[in-house]
């Protein structure tokens, strides 16, 4: 597995290993599961799929939102038909549910889906809130406008709380032999890797991406409508501000959500058994990956040694 912020590197890093390891990298970023925004999610390019097999990018639409549940099972799926699986991704969440378990909650349909973002767009995240049921509406922040939704539709679509559904978990990972990469970079480079890769977004025409995509007319309330890149761009489309105002705000809101990944990885208890590992590396170049580095890192897959010396 390798882990980390968003703009870290493991992409790069992923492709390395599966193609010394002879792997199959499989996403594990919820926003790189969809397949209408290649550019502003930043999903590898052809080029890179072309030199190892990629799985679950690009799979689902816009318009049917994923979640950990489809993922995990997604991913279990992936996993059980390739020879070396090397999941890559940022979402820590899609992490936690493969390797500790997750809710088994039934789909609650289309038409229960649309009636809880009809209502949310009616009536707002809070008062949405106040008609959960009293055990999940204690779990959610009124204003979390997704959850909020998510939790109501569970509840007009199956007849019973999130909460309640959330009891019944799933057994933890098993049969698996974990290694888990953390990429932790220093912050003032991690700044200037979001920027850099955002600028390169922008000349590989992120903007007519966007463009296109809006022009879907897909609900405001969907994940990849947030995707960073997207509103701002959107204010730029409509004249609302600066193509390098709308850069600034996404370097800024993308920094942020890094911040809050790393808080999420260093809170997380992913790893407590013999057969999992996981290794952190404050690794600080994005694009030059040496054989030393990714040998080192070979060996902790391999189980060899236990803690590799990682320099670039």
């Amino acid at each position: 597995m390798v882990a980390g912020p968003t703009a870290s590197g493991k992409s790069a890093l992923a492709l390395a290993l599966a193609r010394a390891l002879g792997g199959t990298v499989i996403n594990a970023d919820a926003m790189q599961c969809y397949r209408e925004l290649r550019l502003i999610t930043a999903r590898p390019s052809p080029e890179d799929e072309a030199l190892a097999p990629h799985r679950l990018y690009g799979v689902r639409a816009a318009a049917e939102p994923a979640n950990a549940a489809w993922w995990r099972g997604a991913a279990l799926a992936e996993m059980n038909n390739c020879g070396l699986p090397i999941l890559c991704g940022g979402t820590g969440m899609y992490f936690s549910a493969l390797i500790n378990g997750i809710a088994q909650v039934p789909e609650p349909g289309a038409q229960a889906r649309t009636e809880a973002r009809r209502l949310l767009a009616e009536l707002g995240a809070p008062a949405l809130h106040a008609l959960l049921d009293g055990e999940t509406a204690l779990r959610l922040k009124p204003n979390d406008s997704q959850r909020v939704a998510r939790a109501y539709e569970v509840l007009l679509g199956t007849g019973q709380g999130l909460a309640a559904w959330q009891r019944l978990t799933t057994h933890r990972l098993e049969g698996w032999r974990v290694r888990m990469i953390l990429l932790d970079p220093p912050r003032e480079v991690l700044r200037e890797a979001i920027a850099a890769r955002f600028a390169a977004m922008l000349a590989a025409g992120a903007v007519e991406e966007v463009r296109n995509f809006l022009s879907l007319g897909l609900d405001a309330s969907l994940p990849l409508m947030r995707a960073h890149g997207v509103p701002e761009l959107g204010a730029y489309l409509r004249g609302e501000i600066t193509l390098g105002e709308a850069t600034a705000r996404v370097v800024l809101a993308t920094h942020q959500y890094t911040k809050r990944q790393m808080t999420w990885f260093r809170h997380q208890k992913l790893v407590d058994s013999p057969d999992m590992q996981i290794i952190q590396t404050r690794i600080s170049s994005f694009t030059q990956l040496s054989e030393s580095f990714i040998g080192g890192l070979v060996n902790f897959i391999n189980g060899t040694v236990d803690q590799p010396g990682l320099s670039l």
